[in-house]
């Protein structure tokens, strides 16, 4: 039995996990968390029956605890405080880390620190605090499972190769919603537009991040710190169908594709049953059905902030965090509509500009 905790049990991911953890009998949930959704929270304490539930917002726990209270046992707990309970739970195997944003690093470190493996899905950990995560991951000896399609399609190339033989790795991009379009014709584009992924079905922010194709960016540094791989290594490669998630090329020059429908279920799972691999309820891929695929280069006159990325994850230290918690706000003020599309370019490029840097920042920096 694969005992189970979700941080961010209420978002995309943490959805599709409790989907996957529902089509196998041998998946218990132990804990969920999220941040103030205690609706959906509600339900999946009725269908998952966890010892331990987190709502980060305080005032939301206290009205989850009246609503569970003489219905089920679960214990209702708060703030960074519960989330890291959860994280920390007797008797799991694994945790999904799939909260969204810098919130999620603490209690990934005490995870790690208490000797649980983690589905990996929170991919601003490791953007900010690679350095950190990574020794732990090697000292504790641990499993640090790729959730991220990209990521985990990587690690699917790798098994069993020889890491000296890497030549590069070749991270696909679906490209987003605006793929093609010219930074004139994306001056005043809409929040609405920008959420509309033609591939995807993920949270807001994420889907934002695609728009602007700084997830992408983002992702170049998870892989630096996931496979020990140079950032001048990793070429991002556009890949608007979606069907292959990404590629490593081989100093022979051989090249080994992971292909498979677009949808995170399967990498959830495999994370979940690595190194086994089960049935899932996702059709299977139908090479002669799913059309020609296609490959260009990025824009990154129209998408500057996949360069901005790039260029941080070469400086290091605090470059990478600053990017990272600029982005966030930034992402919520678009979606406020409080700034322009270009603007989170612009405030995050400034933010990193006038930012103190630090070359090796500890947690609490």
């Amino acid at each position: 039995m694969k005992k189970v905790v979700v941080l961010g049990s209420t978002g995309s991911i943490g959805t599709q996990t409790l989907e996957v953890i529902r089509n196998n009998d041998d998946m218990l949930v132990r804990a969920i968390a999220a941040g103030s959704n205690i609706d959906m929270l509600e339900k999946q304490v009725e269908e998952f029956k966890p010892e331990l539930v987190c709502v980060y917002d305080a005032d939301k726990a206290l009205e989850l605890e009246k609503r569970l209270k003489g219905k089920y046992s679960t214990k209702v707990v708060s703030g960074m405080e519960g989330m890291t309970e959860c994280a920390t739970i007797s008797d799991s195997d694994i945790v999904v880390a799939a909260v969204v944003g810098m919130i999620g690093i603490r209690p990934v470190i005490e995870a790690i620190k208490a000797g649980k493996d983690i589905a990996f899905a929170n991919k601003e950990t490791l953007v900010t605090a690679g350095h950190i995560i990574m020794p732990m991951i090697e000292k504790y000896g641990v499993k640090l499972l790729p959730v991220d399609s990209e990521h985990a399609a990587i690690f699917q190339c790798l098994n069993g190769e020889n890491k000296k033989d890497v030549d590069k790795i070749l991270l696909t991009a679906s490209g987003g919603p605006f793929r093609g379009k010219t930074r004139s014709e994306l001056k005043d584009i809409q929040v609405e537009d920008a959420l509309k992924h033609p591939n995807w079905s993920m949270g807001r922010k994420i889907t934002i991040d695609s728009s602007t194709m700084v997830n992408k960016g983002l992702e170049v540094i998870e892989a630096k710190w996931l496979f020990g791989i140079s950032v001048d290594d990793i070429q991002v490669v556009v890949q608007p169908q979606s069907i292959i998630h990404s590629m490593v090329q081989f100093k022979d020059g051989a090249v080994m594709a992971q292909m498979g429908a677009p949808d995170m279920r399967l990498p959830i799972q495999l994370a979940l049953t690595y190194p086994e691999r089960l049935t899932c309820p996702v059709d299977a891929l139908d090479l002669l059905s799913c059309g020609p695929l296609s490959f260009s280069k990025p824009d990154v006159t129209s998408f500057p902030c996949l360069q901005l990325a790039r260029d941080c994850a070469q400086a290091g230290g605090t470059a990478c965090p600053v990017m990272n918690g600029a982005n966030e706000e930034a992402v919520a003020m678009f979606l406020r509509d409080e700034i322009g599309f270009y603007d989170i370019h612009r405030l995050v490029a400034g933010a990193v500009e006038q930012g103190p840097f630090i070359a090796s920042p500890t947690l609490e920096q």
